[in-house]
This record gives structure tokens, C-alpha cells and sequence, in this order.
């Protein structure tokens, strides 16, 4: 019966990690196994003329982490929304990288009068086999499934690569994959990443979409990519030479496309 007490329980309150500046509010939703420092080089760039508002989503960061938390993507947004309502916002610029993209897009869909502009940063959309045309597309998104099926399979292997990739990155503390937060993550990413709805659900966004990603980005699957950049009312912006991080460059082109 976990299910049903999840279902009647109020969802948490995520840890707002930052609220600074003036203007037309901006919500910023980081991805898996990350936090807020995820936009530490977008802030600067648009608090001069917003409300920007940085959240540590559901498990991560200094958000809580319920133990019966199931973490799917209806659960993410459960809590956001309660987050958001609490901060007494009702008209909101939404910004999500990663997995935080996947979450805001199903927020701007279910909640539609409350997103002004989705912003949609290294978004990993993926898809089922058999909605893939060529034998190519299908081998590398089965790829990406077999990758995270490890990924969760093998725990101690899992944390010390991140921690690995952590001290390469160049934001500090911008990856953490730890024993406190595995349950997260292997649920978020089950859940939420390789379980999803994305396609569809920026189907039914009615606010301005705009697509933001490196083109060296190795955890986007082309065919997700086509299909959303040739989706009604949403305009790419493609950022030569960046990977998967908000680099310099790419938050700027983030600030642009906040407006």
C-alpha cells in the first residue's frame, strides 16, 4: 500500500538554494545526481533584470529525500509545484537542464497558465525503439538504456566514477553520486529519465519553447533532437563545441533565451 500513502501524502517542499535579484521571475531546475550550482554561470547573467530562483529538486541537493519517494516524474512535479505555490509565484519563466528539462517540460504541460517561456538546457529525450526509423537510431538509443541499466546495477562502481568525473568538471561540487543520495538517483533515472513521456508532453505546451544544447553533448540522442526541434513554437539554439555543462558560453546563450 506504499503507493496510496504516496498517493495522500502532501508532497515535501523542495530547499530553494537561491532567490536574488528583481523582475519577471525565473525558475531554474537542475538534472540528475546534480544541485543548483548547476547555473552558477547563468545567475549573474540574468539577475539584472529577473527574479531568479534556484531549486534543488526532489532527493537531491538539500532537498529531502523521502524514504518512500518514488521519484518519478509525477512526484518531481508534485513537489515543484507545491515548492512554487509556497513562494507565492504564479507567473514564471521555467528553465531545466537535463533531467530538470524533462521535469520542466512536464510541469509547462500540466500547469500551463503559470509558465510565460520553457527553456529546455541539454534535454535527454528519449524514445522507444520502435518509434525509431532507422536500425542506426535504434542500436544508439538502446545503447543509452544499456549504459544506465549498468549504471544502477553496479552501485560502487557508479559513485566512484562520479566522484571521478566530479573532479574534472569545471564547477565545483556539480555531480554527486554518493550512498545518501543513490536511491535518487537509480529511481530518478528509471523513472524519470529512461521511462518518459517528454515528446508529448512538450506537445501540449502552450508557452514559447526554446531548445538549448552543445553539439558535443554525448548524452543527447539525435533522434530525440529532430524530433522535438521540428515541434511547433520551438526555437533552437545549437552552441558549437560545448558538451553536456552550462559552460560560459552556453549560459549565455541560456540568458538569451530567458529574454
Amino acid at each position: 500500500m506504499g503507493w496510496l500513502r504516496r498517493l495522500l501524502r502532501r508532497p515535501p517542499l523542495l530547499h530553494v538554494a537561491g532567490d536574488v535579484g528583481e523582475g519577471p521571475p525565473v525558475v531554474l531546475l537542475h538534472g540528475i545526481a546534480s544541485s543548483s550550482v548547476t547555473f552558477e554561470n547563468v545567475v549573474p547573467l540574468i539577475t539584472p533584470r529577473h527574479r531568479s530562483i534556484s531549486i534543488d529538486l526532489l532527493g537531491f541537493g538539500e532537498s529531502p529525500a523521502p524514504a518512500d519517494a518514488g521519484y518519478t516524474i509525477e512526484e518531481h512535479v508534485a513537489a515543484l509545484h507545491r515548492t512554487l505555490r509556497r513562494l507565492g509565484l504564479r507567473r514564471f519563466v521555467l528553465v531545466g537542464h537535463s533531467m530538470g528539462a524533462l521535469i520542466a517540460t512536464r510541469y509547462a504541460a500540466t500547469y500551463r497558465r503559470r509558465v510565460t517561456r520553457l527553456v529546455i538546457v541539454s534535454p535527454p529525450v528519449y524514445l522507444a525503439a520502435t518509434e525509431l526509423g532507422t536500425p542506426l537510431d535504434r542500436a544508439a538509443m538502446g545503447g543509452y538504456f544499456r549504459v544506465y541499466e549498468f549504471l544502477r546495477a553496479n552501485k560502487q562502481f557508479t559513485i566512484r566514477a562520479a566522484a571521478g568525473l566530479a573532479r574534472l568538471s569545471p564547477i565545483k561540487n556539480l555531480l554527486d553520486v554518493s550512498e545518501a543520495n543513490w536511491r535518487a538517483f537509480v529511481l530518478s533515472l528509471e523513472k524519470s529519465i529512461e521511462s518518459q513521456t517528454t515528446v508529448s508532453d512538450l506537445v501540449q505546451v502552450t508557452a514559447p519553447i526554446h531548445l538549448v544544447y552543445g553539439t558535443l553533448d554525448p548524452l543527447l540522442h539525435p533522434a530525440g533532437l529532430r524530433i522535438v526541434e521540428n515541434l511547433r513554437a520551438v526555437t533552437t539554439h545549437k552552441v558549437q563545441g560545448v558538451d553536456h555543462v552550462i559552460r560560459p558560453r552556453m549560459a549565455r546563450v541560456v540568458a538569451t533565451a530567458v529574454g
